[in-house]
């Protein structure tokens, strides 16, 4: 029988939201990294992190960055590995090549993916951005899908955080880290979002 509460009768007229409280992205697989922790208090969150990622370096597809992201990837798999062997990143998306996003750390925590960085002034930037990982390197083109899901993700986590800010990694740890690389069509992203 269905209720006749008037607040339950409100929340079943009302659209879900794509994003829930915690900040997760209800159209993104959930795959919880341990990898995390919380962010300091009163920090807004305005700053979205572009990455690349692929492991090994160049190979797409497979579990291993999953695996990486959840502390199980096997050392003796292949030689790359062997030096990440107690390694602890994650980072909140991950956009594998066929656009299937997957969700690693929920939005309102801080995920490892920066490293040591600054933006702005402002040291720590895990402590107030969002972490997305493209699958994909410096060597080779992103795919359109990426792209697209990208920005879909981009105004999702919109409506919810200040995002001001969309930049790579390489913009926050300059000299340390390259990516998303020269292949990342940034204006393709800026066009996608409207300028």
């Amino acid at each position: 029988m269905a209720s006749s509460d008037p607040a339950a009768i409100a929340r079943r007229g009302r659209p879900r939201s794509p994003i829930d409280r915690s900040g997760r992205v209800r159209a993104a697989r959930q795959v919880p990294s341990p990898n995390c922790d919380a962010r300091p208090r009163s920090t807004p969150v305005d700053l979205l992190v572009v990455h690349n990622i692929s492991l090994p370096p160049g190979v797409y597809g497979g579990d291993a960055i999953i695996d990486l992201f959840l502390n199980r990837l096997d050392p003796e798999a292949h030689p790359y590995f062997g030096p990440l062997r107690g390694l602890r990143v994650s980072a909140h998306f991950l956009v594998r090549r066929d656009g299937e996003l997957i969700q690693f750390v929920a939005c309102s925590r801080r995920a490892w993916h920066a490293g040591v960085s600054s933006f702005m002034g402002r040291a720590r930037c895990n402590d107030f951005s969002i972490g997305v990982e493209l699958e994909g390197s410096d060597e080779d083109p992103f795919e359109g899908v990426q792209y697209d899901v990208l920005a879909g993700l981009v105004r999702t986590l919109r409506g919810r955080y200040p995002l001001t800010h969309l930049v790579g990694h390489s913009d926050i740890a300059p000299g340390r880290k390259t990516d998303p690389g020269p292949f990342f069509d940034w204006r393709r992203l800026r066009a996608a979002l409207g300028g």
